[in-house]
């Protein structure tokens, strides 16, 4: 059976859908994904303007990473509107190991409008940045990242979900590191979060 219509001065009062932006991040694997979710969730705290849609990229050097991206952003855009924001949250690690195949990063970043946040070593060590008194760890290896991660966090193990990385990471948290990862800093500013 059909509901009757709303009358003409009840839908003006009615509040209004405000439309999300679709900002794409992809992630190197589940962990950043993880971390991309616990983001959006912390998010919705603050607003309701962005829509963060994750995509998990797979394993492979940062040149494959990238391609996958490529090819799921046309897929994320394919019929639907064009993400108003791209970003790739990544290990550089891998960075330096193979010179030519690094040179095809950025024409897709260019081709895309991609941006990267580059997770210096790894993604454990930017999690590090994240706890007390530890925002200025630069651990010189990813080895070393996970060794003192787990050290200060012994709950830590690989790969978290965003509820249990809300369990220690909260927007102070998050705050912290962004004062030390200007890639993860400008991501921030972008979506609007703080």
């Amino acid at each position: 059976m059909r509901q009757p219509r709303a009358h003409p001065r009840q839908r003006a009062h009615q509040p209004q859908r405000v439309q999300r932006r679709r900002v794409f991040v992809g992630c190197e694997g589940e962990s950043e994904r993880a971390y991309a979710s616990l983001v959006s969730r912390l998010l919705e705290d603050v607003h309701h303007r962005v829509h963060l849609d994750t995509t998990v990229l797979g394993g492979g050097d940062p040149l494959a990473l990238c391609q996958a991206a490529e090819r799921a952003i046309k897929r994320g855009e394919t019929n639907r509107e064009a993400f108003a924001l791209k970003f790739l949250l990544l290990d550089r690690d891998k960075i330096g190991l193979a010179p030519q195949r690094d040179q095809g990063i950025q024409p897709i970043l260019n081709g895309t409008g991609a941006v990267i946040i580059w997770q210096d070593t790894a993604h454990e060590a930017m999690l590090l940045r994240h706890l007390p008194g530890c925002a200025a760890l630069r651990p010189p290896s990813t080895a070393l990242a996970v060794q003192q991660l787990v050290q200060r966090w012994p709950q830590y193990e690989k790969p978290m979900n965003a509820t249990q990385l809300g369990a220690r990471l909260d927007l102070a948290r998050l705050q912290q590191a962004a004062a030390v990862e200007p890639d993860l800093a400008n991501f921030f500013a972008q979506i609007e979060f703080f």
